[in-house]
């Protein structure tokens, strides 16, 4: 423990499982106080009990739900000084047949519900002069694959995202980066690799890793928990890749 989040209230969403609990769990060890946002009550709570720390519902896709869960985690806390806005939605579509409705859901969740958690906390962090948002984007915002576009572009607008409210919160001591993990060892690359139906699929990914594997959660969290510490305190507007390699590969 270095404890670079010695006394921070950070808000996680989408962090009940995956790469959103790491990142709760190395902000806890970092000596931050730590709220979990998550719509599915079941895990969250669960994993809020595992760890000790607060659990909040929200979709945060709506902004109703966003307002109340913020507020809460702001009581809970007693100051937001992070937000790591993890909470995100994979999709495989095709350009033609996929509908509206599937395309708005993608970017409900993937997009706005950064902007609308990020629009929430701002606001205290501003009058504060000081603060750190980091988002979670992810390595198709560079290199993507078929059926997946719809992901990739909720992503990339998330880096253009990131970007402009940087830009616009830097004079009040704000910063706002992101971090864009490659192949991680989430339920959401898991299911990737079962809807797949073929073992040789995973080694396939295994074989073109330059280090020859994928990430494990924490691994990106440490990066996360990174950016959001004054350790990182001339750093914003930033993508950090946290990829293995896998983005700076010619194949």
């Amino acid at each position: 423990m270095s404890g670079r989040l010695e006394g921070r209230g950070v808000v996680v969403t989408g962090g009940a499982q995956g790469i959103g609990r790491a990142v709760v769990e190395t902000a806890l060890r970092e000596g931050a106080r730590a709220a979990i946002l998550d719509v599915d009550d079941e895990t969250g709570a669960r994993t809020g009990a595992e760890l000790g720390c607060g659990f909040l519902h929200a979709d945060i896709a709506d902004e109703t739900d966003v307002r109340k869960a913020i507020a809460a985690a702001r009581e809970l806390l007693g100051s937001i000084d992070v937000l790591v806005n993890n909470a995100g939605r994979n999709t495989y579509a095709d350009p033609v047949t996929m509908t509206e409705e599937e395309w708005d859901a993608v970017f409900a969740v993937d997009l706005k519900g950064a902007w609308l958690c990020s629009k929430h906390v701002l606001p205290e962090m501003l009058e504060r002069g000081s603060g750190s948002i980091v988002n979670v984007a992810s390595l198709h915002t560079r290199l993507t694959a078929k059926g997946m576009f719809p992901y990739a572009a909720a992503k990339s607008g998330l880096i253009g995202l990131t970007r402009s409210l940087a830009l616009d919160a830097a004079a009040s001591g704000v910063r706002v980066n992101a971090v864009s993990p490659g192949y991680t060892r989430t339920a959401i690359v898991d299911a990737y690799f079962d809807r797949a139906g073929d073992p040789a699929v995973e080694q396939r990914v295994l074989d073109v890793q330059p280090l020859g594997r994928i990430a494990e959660p924490s691994e990106v969290a440490e990066v996360i928990c990174f950016l959001a510490s004054d350790a990182a305190s001339y750093v914003t507007g930033a993508e950090w890749a946290v990829d293995g390699g896998l983005g700076a590969r010619f194949a």
